[in-house]
């Protein structure tokens, strides 16, 4: 029963969640609410993404200083797989400021007693498995092209990449297959992880319903994971700092998309454990804050 819990949520309800599709207007309207949603939690959003410049400085160094330097461009972009999953406070914080309740960054945590948490984490445990995946294909491709010796300096690696035909050869490869794995994440947690904090879908629901989302938009959901490369791309110029301005936006963003994206008919609403004199207990959110799901 837990299991298909974690799968399924409380019942198989991907018949009743509905895909709308959507157009350039709504991912600009998505912008300016994930945009809005910032300028109104701009100390809780910056907390929550304060890991990203921190990690891309740990990047950075371990690359320097243990001679890990091929690695350092694959794990930097392969860090924005995990992207989603490490956005779950964002979305709560989005969620619970269109419902009008508090928005204090311990409610970001909120999600670790969601009735969906099984499902959330197994999906997340996925992206994860993604993200060694592609560290490892990463790797074999440096070795195939260039051995197993290390670059005696930052230069030397530059210059072997830049200008031999093995450094294009592990250029253009490295660059295509790192972007089927964006395709795939994308389609995997375009609506998955913001679905499961809203509705008690499980883990296969959610990956099903993202899916459906990406195939039933797929131009626009294109242009959508351009702009989310983009933006992180700029935001990471600055030694990271600026994806503390970029990741909250938008995770942010992602959750108004869901919402224009996915139209719920019935889904069971999710529950939230909390403690009361010592004993755990689940609790519906009422109903009257979740007007479309009637």
């Amino acid at each position: 029963m837990a299991r298909s819990h974690v799968l399924l949520g409380a019942g198989d309800t991907t018949a009743e969640l509905s895909i709308r599709r959507i157009g350039i207007a709504d991912l600009k309207d998505a912008l300016r609410s994930g945009l809005a949603d910032f300028n109104a939690m701009p100390t809780h959003a910056m907390f929550l993404c304060l890991i990203y410049p921190v990690v891309g400085l740990l990047l950075a160094r371990l690359a320097f200083g243990y001679s890990v330097l091929p690695l350092l461009y694959p794990l930097a972009t392969g860090f924005a797989l995990l992207g989603p999953l490490a956005a779950l406070g964002l979305y709560e914080l989005s969620r619970r400021r269109e419902l009008g309740e508090p928005t204090s960054v311990t409610h970001a945590f909120d999600v670790l007693q969601s009735s969906s948490i099984g499902g959330i984490v197994a999906l997340g445990l996925l992206l994860m498995a993604i993200f060694g995946i592609w560290i490892a294909i990463a790797n074999a491709l440096y070795i195939a092209d260039f051995g197993y010796g290390t670059p005696v300096s930052i230069a030397a690696f530059l210059h072997d990449v830049l200008t031999t035909s093995a450094g294009w050869h592990l250029v253009v490869v490295g660059n295509l297959i790192g972007f089927l794995f964006a395709v795939v994440v994308l389609a995997m947690s375009a609506v998955s992880f913001p679905l499961m904090l809203d509705r008690d879908v499980g883990a296969a629901v959610a990956l099903m319903t993202s899916i459906r989302a990406v195939i039933r938009n797929p131009a626009v959901m294109a242009l959508w994971g351009l702009i989310v490369a983009a933006l992180l791309f700029l935001g990471s110029l600055p030694l990271f700092i600026g994806l503390t301005v970029v990741m909250p936006v938008l995770g942010h963003a992602t959750w108004h998309l869901y919402r224009k994206l996915v139209v719920s008919d019935g889904a069971p609403r999710p529950t939230l454990r909390v403690e009361e004199k010592g004993k755990r207990s689940a609790v519906d959110f009422p109903a009257v804050l979740f007007p479309w799901a009637k």
